[in-house]
């Protein structure tokens, strides 16, 4: 069983979206003996170019031409992204709210590997269709005011873009633990860390995953043959 954390913080262990987090991994490690984990984090990785000569990339092999040369060691690093996302069952996201919305380098990441014909694509009809299927994802955010409820709640940006932006390729089995309000007195703020905590392991002792070996496999639309990846 394998799981992928995307870290969206650049405060390393004194985020409290990171301390969350790791409450988590620890709690699943000692369920689940087989689970391994590999950890991206956005702002400590060169990730691939979503312009140049890669946006041009995308649009030939959307209109079904096929990539020149020159092209074909840029455009890999992408499917060497795409590859790396689906070859997990379980997906962590550490992010903690910026500006209502997500951090930069997550839009950045999501923006490199939602790519048609390989996480999506669209069917006879016109209507497009999810390809990663099969896959669990957990969303940890941490917030410093409460947006659970109240005139608050509709400045909450990052749990339904999230949601709309995975579920459109095909994640619909997503929970979120949010830690909120973390920006106000220090008691307050214990006693929200305590109770996302306790919702954090309750998820996880009820848990019971079981998922078929995965495989990063390319879905590529008709006609279009992907380049090999970079190993």
């Amino acid at each position: 069983m394998k799981l992928l954390h995307i870290v969206a913080t650049p405060r390393g262990l004194t985020s409290n979206t990171v301390r969350v987090s790791n409450v988590l991994l620890e709690t699943l490690l000692e369920k689940y003996d087989d689970l391994t984990v590999k950890t991206l984090d956005l702002f400590k990785t060169d990730l691939p170019s979503v312009a140049g000569s890669n946006i041009e990339s995308k649009y030939m092999l959307m209109t079904g031409q096929q990539l020149e040369e020159s092209a074909l060691t840029s455009w890999q690093q992408i499917e060497k992204s795409i590859a790396q996302f689906l070859d997990v069952d379980v997906y962590l996201l550490t992010v903690p709210m910026w500006n209502f919305g997500i951090p930069y380098a997550l839009k950045y990441y999501i923006d490199a590997i939602v790519q048609p014909g390989y996480l999506f694509r669209y069917n006879e009809e016109g209507r497009p269709e999810g390809l990663v299927k099969g896959k669990k994802m957990i969303c940890v955010t941490s917030r410093g005011g409460d947006y659970s409820t109240g005139p608050l709640q509709a400045f909450d940006f990052v749990e339904s873009y999230l949601r709309t932006i995975f579920g459109f390729v095909g994640i619909t089995d997503m929970h979120f633990f949010n830690a909120q309000p973390m920006d106000v007195s220090l008691d307050i703020r214990k006693a929200a860390y305590k109770k996302v905590i306790g919702e954090v392991r309750d998820y996880v002792a009820q848990s019971s995953w079981q998922f078929e070996a995965a495989a990063a496999i390319l879905a590529m639309p008709e006609g279009i043959k992907p380049a090999p990846l970079l190993d």
